[in-house]
């Protein structure tokens, strides 16, 4: 097996932050992963629908791969992207830096991954690789797929290749730490207020807090979209908790991130984003509770509830965001 050493896994719950911090680490940049996501303006919101889609999907987060580029950007990190058409030099790709100690970022499709049991298409997966023998890739993924652990070569294969909505042509990447990065102070703030400007001012409805006052509508309609509602209600309501597309899960992040920035930095504009992202953290745990009533029961009553709650949330977020754009003024 040829493997880098010394990996630092932590306990971690999103993809994408977790990868950063495995690649971070090794080079001894050390972050909790709310500090990753908020530096990364990793914060949004999307109601994505489509004559495609067999059912909406609620997103809490910025695009894949844009949490990654806000990161590198914001704390002057050489990012090194590579993508490709061909199977063979993407492989390339992802042995050289391994072979020269480095862990490698990759985006795929998690549906083809051995280790997966919710076998469901999801192009923006983000897993840190950091060693392969003659039959499997070694990963790095989040807690609940289960931290170190390994796919066959051909499944990561088929997942690099996978064509469809949010993936990539084989992308892979590194990062590399400069030798005077800035300070962390310096660079909360342009975070937080770049991510509050986006989600204020979103170009179309289905983003920012628009998206969420859309969900807001749209949510109680939900049972004519289905005729299964044990199956799409379920599986949206574990997704908004466990994998955090639309719930729950990202606004914990936000709220410690913000947390985290009020003892580094003294601003009351700070500290009523805290309060408010508190109570939305709350209250969107209880929407995805009440999605699940209504794929339990075939009611639309929870349904009907949980768009009260999501208009009520898009007022708080729309609140909490307008104060912390006026950070540094």
């Amino acid at each position: 097996m040829t493997a880098v050493r010394d990996i630092d896994v932590r306990s971690a719950q999103h993809c994408e932050t977790t990868a950063l911090g495995v690649l971070l680490r090794k080079q001894g940049i050390d972050l909790s992963e709310p500090m990753l996501f908020g530096l990364g303006s990793g914060l949004s919101f999307v109601y994505w629908d489509s004559k495609t889609m067999g059912f909406p999907f609620l997103g809490g987060r910025a695009k894949p791969f844009d949490l990654t580029r806000n990161l590198a950007g914001r704390l002057g990190l050489e990012l090194a992207v590579q993508e490709t058409a061909s199977p063979r030099r993407a492989w390339a790709n992802v042995v050289a830096p391994i072979d020269a100690g480095h862990p490698v970022g990759l985006q795929l499709d998690s549906y083809h991954l051995d280790y997966f049991t919710s076998k469901v298409h999801f192009g923006g997966h983000i897993v840190a690789m950091y060693g392969y023998d003659d039959r499997d890739a070694y990963l790095v993924d989040t807690d609940q797929q289960g931290g170190k652990v390994s796919t066959s070569l051909t499944s990561l294969a088929e997942a690099r290749a996978a064509r469809g909505p949010m993936t990539a042509r084989h992308r892979s990447f590194t990062l590399t730490v400069p030798r005077n990065p800035p300070s962390l102070p310096s660079r909360i703030i342009p975070a937080i207020t770049a991510c509050a400007r986006a989600f204020l001012d979103p170009p179309i409805a289905n983003l920012g807090h628009r998206g969420i006052e859309k969900a807001g509508k749209l949510v109680p309609t939900w049972l004519r979209r289905t005729d299964d509602p044990r199956r799409d209600l379920a599986q949206v309501a574990l997704l908004m908790e466990k994998a955090g597309t639309g719930g729950a899960l990202f606004r914990n992040f936000y709220r410690n991130f913000l947390a985290e920035c009020t003892r580094i930095l003294d601003s009351p504009h700070l500290r009523t984003g805290l309060e408010l992202y508190t109570e939305a953290a709350t209250l969107w745990t209880e929407v995805a509770a009440l999605i699940a009533a209504a794929g339990d029961s075939g009611d639309a009553q929870p349904l009907v509830q949980a768009g009260a709650v999501l208009c009520d949330l898009a007022r708080i977020e729309r609140e909490a965001m307008r104060a912390l754009s006026c950070l540094g003024e």
